[in-house]
């Protein structure tokens, strides 16, 4: 048998096996979302309002909070994490003297 037969062998025995339901986690709520967002918000905060990652970061948490308005709590709790991660790695930066100009929807 290969490692991956054998893998999905125990998910199709878990898949029946009930005391395997308890030890899978749980699944996220809204309340999981609430509290992953408004920590990614509070490290958010703390980069001054111009700053690129910030700006990603914050389209990010947007995007969070439309998941789980439509009940997509996991993708919610993973757009979270994906900003706090922008904010913790600062991928986006502009040289000295640019700044990030926004467009708005009608320009």
């Amino acid at each position: 048998m290969t490692c991956l037969a054998g893998w999905l062998l125990v998910g199709l025995i878990c898949a029946v096996v009930p005391f395997c339901a308890g030890s899978a986690s749980a699944e996220p709520d809204q309340q999981d979302c609430d509290v992953a967002v408004a920590q990614a918000r509070t490290y958010a905060a703390a980069l001054p309002a111009d700053d690129l990652s910030r700006y990603f970061a914050e389209r990010d948490l947007h995007q969070a909070l439309i998941e789980a308005g439509n009940g997509e709590f996991d993708d919610c709790l993973e757009l979270a994490a994906r900003a706090a991660e922008e904010i913790r790695e600062r991928r986006h930066t502009l040289p000295p003297g640019e700044k990030l100009k926004v467009l708005k929807a009608d320009e």
